[in-house]
This record gives C-alpha cells, structure tokens and sequence, in this order.
C-alpha cells in the first residue's frame, strides 16, 4: 500500500529532527551549562505543547496518582535520561552518542522481563536481545577500560546509565496509570522533567556559567532548533505516524536515526566515522530489529516494546 504525502512528510520530518538533534546539542553544551541548557528547553516545549492543547479545548486535568507518574517518568526521561546524555555530549561525539544509546529498546526489554506483568522474548527475542547487547559492549569495552580512563572521561558510563533511565521510564509508562492522550502525557512529562533538570542544574551552580553574548549565538540557534524539531515537530510527527501506519513502521526512525546522526556529525562537525564504530551500529540495530519484528510476547495490555519511544532526546 502506497504511503501518503502527508505519511511521507511526518517521516522526513521525524527522521530529519531526531538525527540531528544529537550535534545540536553538541553545538549547545559547547556555549551554555548542560542542565539549564537541557531543562529550560524542555520545560519549555512541555509548556507550549500543553497551552496549544489547552487552547484546542483539551482538558488537561490528572488524578494524583496519575501526576506521580508523570513526574516520576519525567524525570527519568528528561532529568536522569536525557540530562546524563546532555553532560555526555561533552566529550562524546553526537554521532557516537546516537549509537550508544540506541539499545535502549533491549534494555527495555530485559526490564520487562524483571516484572510481573511484563512481555516475554521469543527465541528470535533472545538472539536479538544478545546480539544486540554484544555490539553495545563491544563498542563501549574499549572506552571504559580502566577507572582511570572513566575518571579521565565518564561520558560512555553516563550514557549507560541515561539509556537504562529511559529504559525505566518507558517501562512506567507502559504499565503505569497514565493520561489518555499522549500528547497531554507528553507535555506533562516535559514540562515536569524539565523543570526539575532545570531545578538541579540552578542548585549546582550553572545558573552563573550562563553568558548571553555574539559569541554564544551558536548555542542559541541550538537551543532554538532543538526547541522547534526535537521537543514539538519531531513527536507531533511521531504521534501522527502511530496513527497511520502500523508501529513497527513508524519506530524505523530507531534505525534510521543512529545512522543520520553520524553522517551529520561527520559533515556538520568534522566527527570521525571509524569502522568499528559501524559495524558495532550494525550489529546493535540488527539486534533490535530482531527484538521488535517477532521477537515479544505481550502479556497483559501493556503497550507492544516497538512503540515505546522517548518523546524527545
């Protein structure tokens, strides 16, 4: 069945915003403190996105357990999860950073099968879920070698723990009691997770790192782009996807995505693409594929591992 323009336009669109906001955020952290940097762009996309659908006439009320949730997701999103990616960033390169954090589905996976209610992998899950998780520690090993290396340069660990926050976070999603609309769950989520990277990063100290001159206007048009593609068009896109196509289609961008990233950094930063880096990319995404296409049992009515994606990175 042939794809729509309107279908083909939120691919371009998603598959063109989430690529690239990993060197964005290289450009970002390069002029302004992480956190603030990270937080106040967030809590500001959450808050844009709930006031347009407070203005389509969408109730946004929440039950209190329902705001725990949120807040609690939104903070393994967007404090922990993409807050560690952000500080990463510093010394990983963007394209590096997509690759790493790209077996977040099979973290995810392993997770679930840690609850009660949880899906279970098939044959053809376990081989992914292995393969997979093979390549990630084929690609870190070498850059966490020693304490000292780590200590030199945490940025490979951090994303580790930011992939296994995300990881988290989805699994709360999924069996957690959450509003209707995921869009007025999206909102939430940044506007709360937002808000409390920003709250963090105020406590230690990065609201004096702050400079606003000519020569952090790179980092301002990351901010802003970021802002635009990654926080509101790149999910609408997404959403919008999950309501046309089937759910396997629409999360090819996790696929796509790690791929675009590391062309961008190498053309936009001069970022180097070695080969283990690929062949390690290859093997991940294989994995994942393997884990998405055939490779669950879902027990219950939890929402199906292939479509549980981060509203933002």
């Amino acid at each position: 069945m042939p794809l729509s323009a309107p279908v083909i336009l939120a691919f371009a669109v998603l598959y063109f915003s989430w690529s690239t906001t990993y060197a964005a955020i290289k450009i970002g952290v390069e002029h302004f403190p992480p956190l603030l940097f990270g937080g106040v762009r967030i809590a500001l996309a959450g808050f844009v996105l709930l006031a347009i659908l407070r203005l389509q006439g969408q109730s946004l009320a929440v039950s209190r357990p329902v705001a725990r949730n949120l807040l609690l997701i939104g903070t393994l999103f967007f404090l922990t999860g993409n807050g560690l990616l952000i500080i990463a960033e510093r010394t990983v390169d963007s394209g590096l950073t997509a690759v790493l954090i790209s077996p977040t589905p099979l973290l995810l996976a392993l997770i679930e099968l840690l609850l009660p209610g949880g899906d279970r992998l098939t044959v053809r899950g376990w081989v992914g879920l292995l393969l997979g998780l093979s390549g990630a520690v084929a690609l870190a090993a070498p850059r966490v070698g020693s304490w000292v290396q780590l200590q030199g340069d945490p940025g490979v660990l951090l994303l580790v723990f930011s992939s296994l926050s995300w990881a988290v976070g989805a699994a709360l999603a999924r069996h957690g009691a959450m509003p209707k609309s995921p869009f007025v769950a999206a909102g939430y989520q940044m506007l709360l997770g937002g808000l409390g990277s920003t709250l963090v990063g105020l406590c230690l100290g990065e609201g004096a790192q702050v400079r606003l001159s000519a020569a952090e206007l790179p980092g301002v048009y990351a901010f802003l782009y970021l802002l635009v593609f990654g926080s509101l068009l790149g999910f609408v896109a997404y959403v919008y996807l999950l309501a046309h196509v089937s759910a396997a289609l629409a999360s090819t961008y996790s696929y796509v995505n790690p791929a675009l990233a590391l062309v961008v950094g190498a053309v936009f930063l001069g970022e180097t693409i070695t080969l283990p880096t690929v062949l390690a990319m290859v093997v991940i995404l294989a994995g994942v594929a393997l884990l998405k296409l055939g490779g669950v049992r879902p027990k219950l009515h939890a929402e199906p591992i292939n479509t549980a994606a981060p509203a933002d990175r």
